[in-house]
């Protein structure tokens, strides 16, 4: 049997070694754990051009998509946008624009009196939700890249934009046309960006790559040219002129 004197001393070196353990487990730890990249908004100017003067440089969509491995793994795990609505209320779409991330589910709610019918049947999503009357609701989920036009087939004057990107950094211009994407980790992205007003070619044409850091924040300055023929006006998912039914409730 080990004298007292002997079993302090044991216990006194355990403690030591544990001690150095611990010590060391923590370094380690320290060091395999990964530093989260830089996150800060990333800001943005757009301009948009035309023959004559543009009454402002509203709902201009500016998205970044990650090049480097490790921003696209953070991008992946990022959840679709959440269940979001595009009401139809005093024969308007509100908002005009929505932006969500591939994969969401949109509901679109009838706060109006009296039937609506929205389609899609161009770019982007593709759907026709039928008739269906006020207080009730149809969802569709956006899976595809894209901007989807939408309008009512019973109501000329209803028009709405979703847009669709495939990263959860965007953003969209204000009247002034700035622009912030919020937490946007440090790397390479391939900025893209979206008008209404602007022609898919030109659009395509304003497409680069950007490398953001922590000493860089501000994106190039976006100039989009105007479409000088743009019209909100269309046809009816049958293609054809709209023809006002009998009455004023409609």
């Amino acid at each position: 049997m080990a004298a007292p004197g002997e079993i302090s001393a044991k216990v006194k070196v355990r403690a030591a070694w544990l001690a150095v353990a611990a010590c060391c487990c923590g370094a380690f730890c320290a060091l395999s754990t990964p530093v989260p990249a830089q996150q800060a908004a990333v800001t943005a100017q757009v301009e948009m051009t035309a023959a004559k003067p543009a009454a402002d440089a509203a709902n201009v969509v500016v998205w970044l998509t990650p090049l480097d491995p490790a921003a696209a793994t953070v991008a992946a795990k990022a959840a679709t946008s959440p269940a979001t609505r595009l009401v139809q209320r005093n024969k308007t779409f509100e908002p005009h624009l929505l932006v969500v991330t591939v994969g969401t589910a949109v509901e679109f709610p009838n706060q109006d009196p009296f039937l609506h019918n929205v389609f899609s049947l161009f770019d982007g999503k593709r759907f026709d939700l039928g008739f269906y009357e006020a207080g009730a609701s149809r969802t569709v989920r956006f899976d595809r890249p894209g901007a989807s036009f939408l309008f009512c087939n019973i109501h000329p004057e209803m028009s709405a934009v979703v847009v669709a990107v495939p990263t959860r950094y965007f953003g969209v211009s204000d009247r002034a046309g700035r622009v912030i994407i919020a937490n946007v980790p440090d790397g390479r992205y391939r900025m893209e960006v979206w008008s209404e007003r602007s022609l898919p070619e030109s659009l395509k044409g304003l497409e680069r790559t950007v490398t953001i850091s922590g000493s860089e924040r501000a994106l190039p300055a976006i100039q989009i040219a105007e479409n000088p023929s743009f019209t909100a006006n269309h046809k009816n998912k049958f293609g054809q002129d709209y023809v006002p039914p009998a009455g004023s409730s409609y």
